[in-house]
């Protein structure tokens, strides 16, 4: 089976909400005013709920009370709001599956690093739309989640017992793709945008000319979250070297600050888009 094969039989179990392709509808045509938009989001209180405190959290620092969610579009902006949207949605879409105890909960977890990692990099680094950094982090790794509703074996195969080993590498090696490729099938059958689509899909490339800034930035926000949870046996320098940190132009400190950044906001993001994983802090 391909990547596709597997994203086209979890496509019917992972569903996104009606409430988000009216949203994302809405988006798309110009014609939409920020009143039509946040009607639909408050239609959905769990929606709308995750959205304000969100949007009130240190994550975005804004000086004021947002109390409206027209007000949190108007402040944040159409894209800002709708990459909440879609993270929120996308743990929604997962949550309801039969997957065993912890299992869900650590996946989440390690998911919100490695978006709050690629976000802090992102933002230091002042590149042009970091706001959907944030939600490549998110989803870099929904594959997995799509391989294991399709064939959990598959899944347990890929595990990496042996220290030496790589799970990007490993999982190439048992299902000829990675689960970067497989999570970019299921998001373009969910028409999510090409942007958040490529560097998905390009998360494990390692020649940095081959890809843009996003893709590059989320190849060192996964490998960061991963030698800080996975692999605590490698160094950093084992999974990510001195020139790909040069392109983008990042240093021990910042990598240090990122971390601390990570550590700081994961459990507001957790207690948000999955209450049930907090349990595990």
């Amino acid at each position: 089976m391909t990547a596709t094969d597997y994203a086209e039989q979890a496509e019917d179990i992972f569903v996104l909400s009606d409430s988000f392709i009216r949203i994302k509808e809405l988006i798309d045509d110009e014609s939409s005013t920020i009143d039509d938009i946040s009607d639909v989001i408050l239609i959905d209180p769990a929606l709308a709920g995750a959205v304000l405190k969100l949007a009130n959290s240190s994550f975005f620092n804004y000086p004021g009370k947002i109390d409206t969610i027209s007000k949190a579009v108007l402040v944040l902006g159409i894209t800002e709001v709708y990459n909440l949207v879609i993270a929120f949605f996308s743990t929604q879409a997962f949550r309801n599956n039969d997957f065993e105890l912890g299992y869900f909960d650590d996946f989440w977890g390690n998911s919100v690093d490695c978006a709050l990692l690629i976000k802090f990099l992102g933002c230091s680094l002042q590149v042009p739309n970091a706001e959907r950094l944030f939600i490549l982090g998110l989803l870099h790794n929904v594959g997995e989640l799509v391989v294991k509703q399709v064939c959990a074996d598959k899944v347990a195969e890929c595990q990496c017992g042996e220290q030496d080993c790589l799970p990007w590498e490993k999982q190439q090696a048992v299902l000829k793709f990675t689960y970067g490729e497989c999570g970019a099938e299921l998001l373009k059958l969910w028409q999510l945008p090409y942007n958040l689509v490529a560097p998905i899909r390009n998360q494990d490339e390692g020649d940095f000319t081959l890809t843009n800034t996003e893709a590059q930035l989320l190849y060192i926000a996964k490998r960061i979250m991963a030698q800080q949870t996975v692999l605590t046996q490698k160094r950093l320098q084992q999974l990510v070297n001195d020139r790909q940190f040069s392109a983008l132009g990042i240093d021990k400190e910042m990598i240090s600050d990122a971390i601390d950044f990570c550590n700081f906001e994961r459990l507001a993001i957790l207690s948000t888009l999955s209450p049930a994983s907090v349990t595990i802090y």
